[in-house]
């Protein structure tokens, strides 16, 4: 059962099924974008506040399912996505499902085929994002699967976050999930460790910021010369050789030492520039290490 409030008119419908934080964000860009939210969670108490703001309820996720021609799930994993799917799988024929839940590769592929064989069109989504940025400019979403429900639902999903579409592939939302979270996690790691580095110094994190974001400006433009060398697989004119990030990266790790702090992190990345000396890479760029990272066919 769906409870409806008269007053909502026309307007083009979405269910969302999962109200964690962000479930819950983007049901308010659902609403503030003009469109009707059906929702459902499993821990009932959790709807009360989105429905204040004026989206309707279900009461099992068969009935959400049914309220709308598109349904976003956003749960905690793929497991939770089957459970909650297989309550109301027979209403899926003919909609759209668009899965939020962040998973593997091989888990969107296997959840495309369920959804498939009930008769719906699947997405899978990555929400490169954070519940307060969902809807600003700094947001973006992933999505690959059903390019004709990609199309079909295009204004709705743009009023989460800008939309990329990946291709039909469901499992590439998920690749280029994981490849995002790669780098990402490794800057923010790298800034737990600085931070780390000047405390020793009693230097606040905060004074830290500014520079630190000024220096990883410079190296995210130096990612489309890293990207051009190993597009072209030519290392030889690289203007940071592996040697000499070999060395400055054995300091860090010395220092750490040194200094009482915990050079865990550096370690792989030591071990992987002292591979690249060993096999003649210390005059080339740093981009060649890609070779020693990449699937030998």
């Amino acid at each position: 059962m769906t409870t409806r409030n008269s007053t909502h008119g026309d307007r083009p419908r979405v269910t969302i099924l999962g109200l964690g934080r962000m479930g819950t964000a983007l049901n308010r860009a659902l609403l503030a974008a003009h469109y009707q939210t059906t929702v459902w969670n499993r821990t009932p108490s959790k709807v009360d506040g989105p429905v204040a703001l004026g989206a309707e309820r279900a009461e099992t996720p068969g009935a959400a399912i049914t309220a709308s021609p598109m349904t976003v799930v956003c749960v905690a994993d793929y497991a939770g996505v089957q459970e909650v799917l297989a309550a109301g799988g027979t209403t899926l024929r003919g909609r759209t499902l668009v899965n939020l839940t962040t998973g593997t590769p091989r888990d969107a592929r296997d959840m495309a085929a369920w959804v498939a064989g009930r008769g719906a069109d699947y997405l899978d989504g990555a929400m490169m994002a954070v519940p307060q940025s969902v809807a600003t400019p700094s947001a973006f979403f992933l999505y690959s699967g059903s390019q004709d429900a990609f199309d079909r639902h295009r204004r709705a999903l743009d009023a989460l976050a800008t939309s990329h579409y990946l291709g039909h592939d469901p499992a590439a939302a998920e690749l280029w999930d994981l490849a995002l979270l790669d780098s990402g996690y490794a800057a923010l790691a790298g800034f737990l460790h600085g931070l780390a580095l000047l405390d020793t110094a009693a230097v606040p994190p905060s004074r830290f910021v500014p520079l630190v974001a000024q220096w990883l400006r410079g190296m995210t433009e130096y990612m489309s010369e890293l990207a051009g060398e190993i597009e072209s697989g030519d290392y030889s004119a690289g203007a940071s050789p592996v040697g000499m990030n070999r060395a400055a990266v054995m300091s860090l790790i010395r220092v750490s030492e040194d200094l009482g702090i915990d050079a865990a992190l550096l370690g792989p990345l030591g071990t992987l520039l002292e591979r690249g000396v060993a096999q003649g890479r210390g005059d080339q760029s740093f981009a060649s290490l890609f070779e020693l990272l990449r699937r030998v066919h």
